[in-house]
């Protein structure tokens, strides 16, 4: 069984028993998560979607940890201007442990 589920902006393929980095989360570690934005479960040949959720759904994870993504490098220049600019990123990310589907 699998659910594909949205948090942080962006849309995650689960299944129970995973491990997921995703956007922070404001939870302690060890706390349990309930993502309720469930936009499709699939088990077998039988799919469900929503229409864009599906009501009584839900995908119950555990915090595992939270931490900083790699390093991204941003560097921006123009040719003959005499114009360079450097600039660094690094996304905060909270680690998941998909524990079961609902739904």
């Amino acid at each position: 069984m699998y659910a594909v589920i949205k948090t942080g902006g962006k849309q995650y393929k689960v299944a129970a028993g995973e491990k997921l980095k995703v956007e922070q989360i404001p939870a302690d570690v060890g706390a349990e998560v309930i993502l309720d934005q469930v936009l499709m479960i699939g088990e077998g040949e039988s799919v469900r979607l929503g229409q864009p959720t599906l009501a009584g759904a839900a995908v119950k994870a555990t915090v595992v940890s939270h931490g900083r993504g790699e390093k991204l490098r941003i560097f921006k220049m123009r040719r003959r201007k005499h114009y360079q600019k450097h600039q660094g990123h690094r996304q905060n990310y909270t680690e998941l442990a998909i524990d079961a589907i609902v739904g």
